[in-house]
């Protein structure tokens, strides 16, 4: 589990810079909650849930629980409150990793969700 994780966020990673994002932090911890990548492009900021999927059934709500969004959005928050960002927007994303047959190898493609959810009132 803990590796197919960790290649989901090396896809994750490698498609926000080709896609023009600095990334900030990976792996970012708080009072045991953590955000998979912190990534800025211009004067965006996204908080990054990365999710690897070798099951195409799943969808986002089955992935990502209310109880997930929560410590993600609380810990973008200290991250938030604890960095000196001046006239920046926040926004959360979420990296769907899917696996796939490519040529007749397992291969993975990337579903980027920009804004997948809202936060409460950051």
């Amino acid at each position: 589990h803990n590796e197919l994780g960790k290649l989901g966020e090396e896809i994750s990673v490698e498609f926000l810079q080709k896609n023009g994002y600095d990334i900030l932090e990976t792996n970012w911890v708080f009072q045991k909650a953590e955000i998979d990548i912190i990534a800025q492009k211009e004067e965006v900021i996204a908080f990054v849930e990365v999710k690897l999927r070798t099951n195409p059934l799943f969808s986002m709500s089955d992935l990502i629980t209310k109880s997930k969004k929560d410590k993600i959005i609380k810990t973008a928050k200290y991250y938030i409150a604890n960095n000196n960002f001046t006239d920046t927007i926040f926004r959360f994303d979420v990296a769907f990793v899917h696996e796939c047959e490519i040529n007749g190898q397992l291969d993975y493609e990337i579903e980027y969700l920009e804004n997948a959810f809202a936060p409460y009132d950051i």
